[in-house]
């Protein structure tokens, strides 16, 4: 009896524990996702076009924290430089210290050490082209700097821009304060990685912890949810048809039929129960 109870009125003392459990690890997931992040992320808005098509202008990106000593090429970066105006920009890193980087060859592509570079990320300029770039230059990268070129070739202030300078529009390494891995806002993800330079020495770098902490921000929630929801669910599932409270057994009648004499009685050759 007491266990029929214990089954229609709760969800149980096991079911207890385990929805706990449950609501206890999405919580560990969504909070240490959320932690993680702020320690490994850094948001950004980006101001201006030089950017696109990659990157929007108005987009906020989420720049993982590095040294600069681990950029590659390829990466987009989040830098600031007092020649470049010291607030924070975002370009594109096309050449390392001691490569000699040079546009544009026969089919209008960047060259790295004499190896031309597909940029599939490159938009058509406004006669139609795509080329690398807008004018031609060739520059030898001073050793611990880092050459950056926007997306936008036709628009983009980078290091074209400031060849007449220190590093000919180089900077240094030091001057790197993050690498962008996904745009935020609008809800694009990860950038393509630029497989166009992953042929040269070094490579190109592999994403940060972005799909792992955002995997773990999803999980988080879920398990919440269905913890939470167990009891519940449990209780509406476990409920008697017709509702509690009443004091009926199953089968028991009410009103005259209940024992006051109305109705046919036992024949004479019927049994009834002891």
């Amino acid at each position: 009896m007491s266990g029929n109870r214990k089954a229609v009125g709760g969800h149980g003392r096991l079911g207890s524990v385990l929805s706990g459990l449950t609501v206890a690890v999405g919580c560990v997931l969504f909070l240490g996702g959320f932690a993680w992040g702020a320690l490994a992320y850094q948001p950004y808005t980006v101001p201006s076009d030089s950017m696109t098509p990659t990157i929007a202008v108005g987009s906020r990106v989420l720049a993982e924290r590095i040294d600069g000593d681990e950029v590659r090429r390829g990466d987009v970066v989040v830098f600031t430089d007092a020649l470049w105006g010291s607030s924070p920009m975002v370009k594109r890193v096309v050449a390392v210290g001691g490569d000699t980087v040079a546009c544009c060859d026969r089919d209008g592509r960047l060259t790295v050490n004499g190896e031309a570079v597909d940029e599939p990320y490159l938009r058509p300029g406004p006669g139609g082209e795509v080329v690398a770039s807008g004018r031609e230059f060739s520059v030898t990268v001073p050793e611990g700097n880092l050459f950056l070129l926007g997306d936008d070739r036709y628009t983009s202030l980078d290091s074209r821009s400031h060849m007449e300078e220190a590093g000919q529009g180089s900077v240094p390494r030091s001057s790197i304060v993050a690498r962008v891995d996904a745009v935020a806002w609008p809800a694009e993800g990860l950038l393509k990685p630029a497989t166009g330079f992953a042929a040269l020495p070094g490579g190109i770098s592999t994403p940060g912890p972005f799909t792992a902490l955002f995997a773990a921000i999803v999980a988080g929630s879920v398990l919440i949810l269905v913890g939470a929801a167990y009891g519940p669910v449990a209780r509406l599932l476990t409920r008697r048809p017709g509702g509690t409270g009443s004091g009926k057994r199953p089968g028991q009648g009410s009103g005259a039929g209940s024992g006051t004499g109305s109705g046919p009685r036992p024949g004479a050759g019927e049994k009834v129960g002891t």
